[in-house]
């Protein structure tokens, strides 16, 4: 093992960079929903949700998983110098997914009156035929992000992502619902436009900070090697897309659109957690993958990223499953508050999830292990889609949330057992156990103040104080940072650094 991996000052900086891009797409995100369930019905949103979700998941049969093949090759021939080749990878999965994007997109539009007949809503054949121009445009924007985390540069993405799209989409949005009154066309339009404006800034931007990398001399790969790792990522794809999906086509199908709006305020929320995790897994499967033939050097990384991942989610992960209905209430009106459930079974199964590998499985993607991802996927939508579907006509919204939170378990823990029969490698150690253990105090600290403060507003500024502060003092009585962690403090603020008290290093 190196004493001074690169890998953590790589991880460190450039997740820092997504991590601020993350929280601030979060904030507009749930600004963008608090807009939407205040100006229009739960019925109307539920529809828009439906709708968009349609779109999410016939998109994936666009890009056929190609654009998943840029942040595993590109990165590979930039390590050898071979610019032309990494140009390659890019040009021709950006030339086949916009001929087959471009099909998927007329197909959609042909049979939108079926689909809304299905799920007996009339008008969303008006959403999906305006919304299927985006498939297209959704196919480019998969290819400038996986573009960006190639190189590593992803404060790109950030204001592609995480700025210009949210701020844009939100502006139109308000404007069309406030001023001029529209419906489900002002949230389609946000949408549209949103997502057309980051295309044409995030094209801009990688052009010109990516100009060495677009002028070098063009070589075209070979179709094979592309083909065979991106193929069964596509099939993955599919799967894992409408495995996150298949909750709000069971409950349209079974239940009502006000049901599918309720359950999305729900899930979004308790898929904050994700933040963490979001941040670090563009910039940690090249990472892995790049150095995947060094075991010793991909467990450090690997155990690092959970460490963080693990010790940045927990605090988020208690307070909003203490003060779910708090801030359902809060944030959205008071009857979102009846996703209370489905809030506390989503962060439990997001926190496990996220820190051992993430619903994706960015670190079997960067090992190489492709296949394996997409049998993991199967196993994702199977266990969701059969347990929702037992529920969901019984208990409602939180029967979907089950299905999800075991879908989430199962995974994780096939996770962790594959790589440790793999390559022997596990991210247990007693650093790690200092992350886990240190969330006891802190559910014990919070839970007071979610039970006993009347007020929801007190409860939303009070608890996650309690939570965090309680979490550090106890991180800080058990000695749980660690040379690396040090290091990653220290590219976020060398002052902080000089503060840190710091034990051993991970083992």
């Amino acid at each position: 093992m190196t004493d001074h991996d690169e890998g953590v000052t790589t991880l460190a900086k450039q997740g820092s960079i997504t991590f601020v891009g993350n929280v601030v797409n979060g904030a507009l995100g749930f600004a963008i929903v608090m807009l939407m369930t205040r100006f229009v019905a739960p019925s109307v949103y539920g529809l828009f949700v439906l709708a968009t979700s349609v779109i999410l998941f016939t998109q994936v049969f666009a890009n056929l998983g190609l654009p998943l093949a840029i942040d595993y090759f590109v990165p590979q021939y930039l390590d050898v110098d071979e610019r032309g080749k990494a140009k390659g990878v890019i040009v021709q999965v950006t030339a086949t997914v916009l001929v087959t994007s471009s099909l998927v997109a007329l197909a959609l539009a042909i049979s939108a009156a079926y689909i809304a007949e299905f799920f007996q809503e009339p008008a969303m054949r008006v959403g999906l035929l305006l919304l299927s121009v985006t498939i297209p445009m959704l196919a480019i924007y998969n290819v400038l992000l996986k573009s960006y985390y190639s190189i590593k540069k992803l404060q790109y993405r950030v204001i592609m992502r995480d700025l210009v799209r949210p701020i844009v989409r939100f502006v139109v949005t308000a404007g069309l619902l406030v001023g001029v009154g529209w419906g489900l066309l002002g949230l389609v339009a946000g949408y549209i436009v949103g997502l057309f404006v980051a295309i044409a800034v995030g094209t801009a931007v990688f052009a010109y900070k990516a100009w060495g990398l677009l002028t070098a001399d063009l070589e075209l790969v070979p179709a094979g090697p592309v083909v065979k790792y991106a193929v069964p990522l596509a099939m993955t794809s599919v799967v894992f897309v409408l495995m996150g999906h298949v909750d709000y086509f069971l409950l349209g199908f079974f239940l009502s659109s006000d049901d599918v709006g309720i359950y999305r305020v729900g899930y979004m929320l308790g898929s904050a957690l994700m933040v963490m995790f979001n941040s670090l897994s563009p910039v940690f499967k090249p990472l892995i993958a790049e150095t995947r033939g060094d075991t010793d050097l991909v467990e450090r990384r690997f155990r690092l990223a959970a460490r963080w991942i693990a010790g940045l989610t927990m605090p988020i992960a208690i307070t909003l499953s203490l003060g779910a209905s708090s801030y359902l209430a809060v944030l959205y009106t008071p009857q979102y508050a009846e996703a209370n459930v489905v809030v506390v079974l989503l962060c439990g199964a997001f926190l496990f999830n996220a820190t051992f590998g993430g619903p994706n499985g960015s670190l079997l993607q960067g090992m190489g292990y492709s296949r394996m991802v997409f049998a993991n996927t199967l196993v994702l939508f199977g266990s969701n889609f059969f347990v929702s579907m037992a529920l969901v006509p019984i208990v409602g919204i939180e029967g979907a949330a089950i299905g999800s939170a075991t879908a989430l378990f199962l995974v994780g823990g096939l996770t962790l057992a594959e790589v440790y029969y793999l390559d022997g490698i596990h991210p247990f150690t007693r650093d790690f156990t200092k992350v886990v253990v240190a969330g006891v105090p802190a559910i014990v600290a919070g839970a007071p103040v979610a039970y006993f403060l009347e007020s929801d507003h007190l409860v939303v500024a009070a608890l996650p104080i309690v939570v965090v502060a309680t979490y550090l003092v106890t991180l800080l009585a058990t000695d749980a940072f660690t040379d690396d962690d040090a290091r990653m403090v220290g590219e976020f603020s060398p002052v902080l650094r000089r503060w840190l008290p710091v034990g051993g290093p991970g083992r």
